[in-house]
């Protein structure tokens, strides 16, 4: 029996109706989420993603106001592009598309950002309130990963789950908020022993390791759920014959496309698994849904602490 497949775009929809919702009572308050995006240098992948996400704040009513400084920027002259946007009352979130160019010291950047404002959730202060399970906004792929489990029906209680993958945007929070859930956790690795070993015991399956089709459909226990970050872009003819010897069709596609986007699970796996995300299509939709969601989030809690600090911030920022 093959795999429930878990589409991005249904649960996307779902939490785009609620955004909006939201949206409508903030503006009745005189309040419009507003987003800045920080494109640096004309990087043509940074170009469709910043694209793609300004697309969604039009389709839902979020104000977006796009910065394009130049390749030749120091780390200087995007730390004072922050600092302002942290000073606008108009903007509620901040999000700088990396990678950044290699003279700019990224990290300095990204801490340039109020944690307030911090939508990607990137910010050590963002990171800390998840760990201690305080309030906060939370990095947007693993939150969307949550979402999916959470509109599926599928029971991180009590379940043992494996994340695959240790970095601080993906692997790290996602585990955190497996646990919050009250999952047991286990993080692998690329050092990781007996690694299939440890993937077949585990009733969900987070694979966020960059690699494609590293996860094999015999890794997979029976029913489990396998939720597949990875979105890994092939363009190499030698690698492209070598995934797919078994999958000419798939081979013929890369031929006349020449890329293709793999995610880190092999399709195998749905022949086992009891439900599975696709890629593309999955989570990578759900990633700026919930992009969206932090923004708006954002400005709720903005305006809730102005309030409560009796602020100028409390009124907010109306725009026709």
């Amino acid at each position: 029996m093959s795999a429930r497949i878990l589409k991005g775009a249904e649960f996307r929809d779902q939490i785009y109706a609620e955004v909006r919702a939201e949206i409508e009572a903030l503006r009745a308050g005189g309040i419009t989420p507003g987003l800045a995006a920080v494109l640096v240098g004309e990087d043509p992948a940074s170009q469709i993603y910043v694209r793609n996400k300004i697309a969604a704040c039009e389709q839902l009513g979020i104000f977006s106001a796009q910065f394009t400084p130049p390749a030749s920027s120091t780390t200087e002259d995007l730390l004072a592009l922050v600092a302002e946007l942290n000073s606008r009352d108009d903007i509620d979130g901040i999000l700088v598309q990396v990678p950044l160019p290699p003279q700019v010291d990224t990290k300095r950047v990204l801490e340039m950002v109020s944690p307030e404002k911090d939508v990607d959730g990137f910010h050590p202060v963002s990171l800390g309130r998840l760990v201690t399970g305080r309030p906060g906004l939370v990095a947007c792929t693993p939150a969307g990963c949550m979402e999916i489990l959470r509109r599926s029906g599928i029971r991180a209680e009590g379940a043992n789950a494996v994340v695959m993958g240790r970095s601080d945007i993906v692997g790290k929070p996602m585990a955190l908020l497996l646990m919050h859930a009250n999952a047991t956790v286990t993080i692998c690795h690329s050092k990781t022993r007996n690694l299939p070993e440890v993937v077949k015991r585990a009733d969900i399956v987070v694979a966020a390791m960059g690699r494609p089709w590293m996860v094999q459909a015999e890794w997979i226990r029976a029913g489990a759920t396998v939720i597949d970050v990875g979105t890994n872009r092939i363009g190499s003819a030698k690698e492209a014959e070598r995934l797919f010897v078994q999958h000419p069709e798939r081979l013929d596609a890369f031929r006349k496309k020449g890329f293709a986007v793999l995610g880190d699970v092999h399709p195998g796996a749905a022949e086992a698994a009891g439900a599975v995300t696709p890629v593309p299509g999955g989570v990578g939709l759900l990633t700026i849904a919930m992009l969206m969601s932090n923004t708006v989030k954002a400005a709720r809690l903005r305006r809730e602490a102005g309030r409560a600090a009796g602020t100028p911030a409390a009124a907010g920022a109306v725009r026709s």
